[in-house]
């Protein structure tokens, strides 16, 4: 249909609309999930120092049968303050200081303890069992890039080079609103005609992955006076404005016409997909909203291929997930006039092949569809369908 944008086209245009956020300084302890503002450089070697392998002795060179007398210890944290000479020894633990004068350390399993004596039962060569000063990282190395997702490895990494604080960007501001006279809180009782609002917990939880900071989650009923004060609410600090429900053009959708009053420019509105053919989008000054569908698969599919590279572009990270490639291990159904996002498990066979089997039924209303689904299958619209065996671009979950 000529008027619908194609998900590429959709995705130019949120792109086009992101500005990054501010940086600031955060606390490594305080840095998990967040995005890298500046690249982090080793402010020192990594070890720092030439440490000990194992627990053992360290020594000169020496052949196996050799009698060395000990002469001191050397512990992490508190290094030894002699040096070792031709047929001495030193006690050392893992991680701790190789002392001056040794080349070498001999695990204790290889050799006989005796009083002030050790016997090795093994040649030891130099470097043996020796970690050297910045095996790990050298000092005025690039050891994190910007832009990446910093994850409990990267912060552990980040410390050993040094740091104690870490430039971030700024986490994204979200308000979640859920439209529909039907919606009622979780856990409450039905009344006929009654659903639980399952997407704004949904949303919430997604944009809570992605980084954001969600700081309402809120509902409004299907009037235009309630749809615009919930709306006008959120728009006040958010970054991104998640609403789900009301923006088809039925009687009770006052969603596009409220974010019209409040100022938000409309950047498009309809994209050939399914799940998800009336997403919107606009934005007003730097604000950016999506207005979701509310069928609940819809409003994730949306969510996963539109506002989730947007909040990942708002904190530096790149806007583009890198789409897998997967063969489907069943045939399915083309859409004649719009590419279909199905939900799929994916598993690696033996032969190292990624396989991807939709999760069940794939209306736009079974949020069951979700479960066990690692990937979007992007199915390219046309006549027909594609049989089992045919290879599909997969966007991960």
């Amino acid at each position: 249909m000529a008027d619908l944008l194609s998900i590429a086209q959709a995705r130019a245009i949120v792109r086009k609309a992101i500005v990054p956020l501010e940086h600031e300084d955060v606390h490594v302890e305080a840095a998990l999930g967040r995005v890298l503002a500046e690249d982090v450089v080793a402010a020192h070697d990594v070890s720092p120092f030439a440490s000990s392998a194992m627990d053992g002795f360290a020594m000169r060179p020496a052949a196996a049968g050799a009698t060395l007398t000990v002469v001191g210890e050397s512990r992490a944290g508190t290094p030894a303050d002699v040096v070792v000479g031709p047929g001495e020894a030193i006690r050392i633990s893992t991680g701790a200081l190789i002392p001056e004068g040794a080349e070498a350390v001999l695990q204790i399993e290889l050799l006989t303890v005796s009083g002030d004596t050790i016997v090795l039962h093994d040649d030891v060569p130099a470097g043996r069992n020796i970690r050297r000063a910045g095996e790990d990282l050298q000092k005025g190395a690039v050891v994190l890039r910007a832009g990446i997702r910093l994850g409990p490895p990267e912060l552990g990494v980040a410390v050993a080079a040094g740091r104690g604080e870490l430039r971030c960007s700024r986490l994204p501001k979200v308000a979640v609103v859920a439209t529909g006279d039907e919606l009622i809180e979780p856990g409450a009782p039905l009344a006929p005609g009654q659903i639980h609002n399952s997407n704004a917990i949904t949303l919430s939880g997604l944009a809570m992955q992605s980084g954001a900071r969600v700081f309402t989650v809120t509902g409004a009923i299907d009037t235009l006076e309630d749809t615009e004060h919930a709306l006008s609410h959120a728009l006040e600090e958010a970054d991104m404005v998640l609403v789900t429900g009301g923006v088809s053009v039925g009687p009770h959708d006052h969603v596009k016409p409220a974010l019209e009053a409040l100022g938000v420019q409309q950047r498009f509105w309809r994209v050939a997909l399914r799940p998800g053919k009336p997403t919107w989008f606009g934005q007003r000054d730097n604000a950016l909203v999506f207005g979701l569908p509310g069928n609940p698969v819809s409003s994730m599919v949306t969510f996963l291929l539109f506002a989730r590279p947007a909040l990942y572009a708002l904190q530096g990270a790149p806007f583009d997930i890198p789409r897998r490639t997967a063969v489907l291990t069943e045939a399915v159904e083309r859409q004649p006039d719009r590419d279909e996002a199905i939900r799929v498990s994916l598993a690696t066979d033996d032969d190292g092949v990624l396989r991807a089997t939709p999760t069940g039924p794939q209306g736009s209303h079974i949020a069951s569809s979700m479960l066990n689904a690692a990937g979007l299958a992007i199915v390219e619209a046309g006549p027909g369908g594609l049989d089992a065996g045919t290879r599909v671009p997969v966007e991960p979950i």
